[in-house]
């Protein structure tokens, strides 16, 4: 954790935008072979028809000639998980000596116990490396996230290990991506924030104001309702909408008469919209909370984020008030 006098900034990093050129409806690249050269069709079999699902319409008779006839029914998703969104293609990186699976958290270990038992052993050491490098080495730790991936594409936390990787490296798309499709295997919105986050690092803060509303907010853990907190904050200031986003942080769990872990992030974040309101010495009031929050938070060392420490402030009055208070 950094010093208490230096304080945390959102980082204005660059936004990656996705796109490229895209193929008109109904073109497709040319077989390079005449059209004289297609195999004859058996004259018993009508073209188009056995082996074509087309929408019925109209009392149950196919409309032909009808303009909805032509549509196809949509095809099977045969890749639900985004399996293919993962390289196929990827160098893993290597493991240090003495990197066991064992070093990985039991909970994420129990959702490898689907695959082979060397396979699984491969995917935890690089789900530990991802864990131990993500601070200080993103870019390596996204290595190894992918080469996990790689081995389990199906298993909720690689996907969600990966878009954490994606995201720490500023590959907001990507992360965004496996986010969803992490909450898509698990069912699960409590990386909801991250993808408010992400939604605002491609440029669309709307969309992840729309998306930070899908969820009602006491369905979520309290931790994750004050990240959650933070993210629409962040896309009001995106909009230029400052009092809306002091009001997103205006929650019940800006207490600051209490730390929790989640405290120092809430209080700073609330310092930041003030200065941005130009309140500066309100700002600097929970600046100083923030401070002493998580010096407290690093003092006791909770293991959970349930344990609070709590944070008394005391009023100093001076010797002159004090006298005109005993009169």
């Amino acid at each position: 954790m950094s010093d208490s006098g230096e304080r945390r900034r959102r980082p204005d990093d660059g936004k990656p935008r996705s796109g490229g050129p895209s193929r008109p409806d109904g073109q497709r690249p040319s077989t390079g072979r005449p059209k004289d050269a297609r195999p004859p069709r058996p004259a018993d079999r009508k073209p188009g028809r056995e082996d074509e699902k087309r929408l019925w319409t109209k009392g149950g008779a196919p409309a032909r000639g009808d303009s909805s006839a032509r549509d196809r029914e949509a095809p099977e998703d045969r890749d639900p998980f985004n399996i293919r969104s993962v390289r196929t293609r990827h160098d893993d990186p290597e493991i240090p000596e003495g990197v066991k699976d064992s070093d990985l958290d039991r909970v994420a270990r129990n959702e490898l116990k689907t695959l082979a038992k060397d396979n699984a052993e491969g995917v935890a050491q690089h789900l530990v490396m991802a864990a131990r490098l993500i601070e200080t080495d993103p870019e390596l730790a996204h290595r190894h996230a992918l080469s996990a991936a790689r081995r389990a594409g199906r298993i909720g936390v690689v996907r969600e290990t990966l878009a954490i990787t994606a995201y720490a490296t500023g590959d907001f798309a990507l992360a965004l991506r496996e986010l969803r499709t992490y909450r898509r295997i698990t069912g699960r919105d409590d990386q909801l924030p991250m993808m408010v986050d992400s939604e605002r690092g491609v440029g669309r803060p709307e969309k992840a104001l729309e998306l930070g509303r899908s969820v009602p907010r006491a369905s979520l853990p309290v931790p994750v309702q004050v990240e959650l907190a933070i993210a629409m904050s962040g896309a009001r200031l995106d909009l230029g909408q400052t009092d809306a986003a002091l009001v997103e942080l205006e929650i019940p769990q800006l207490d600051p008469n209490t730390a929790y872990s989640y405290s120092p992030a809430l209080f700073e974040s609330y310092g930041a919209v003030l200065e941005e309101l130009g309140r500066d010495e309100e700002a600097e009031e929970w600046y100083t909370r923030a401070d002493a929050a998580a010096d407290a938070l690093d003092r006791a060392e909770l293991p959970d984020d349930d344990d609070t420490v709590e944070v008394f402030e005391e009023d100093v009055v001076d010797d002159e008030s004090a006298g005109q208070g005993a009169e």
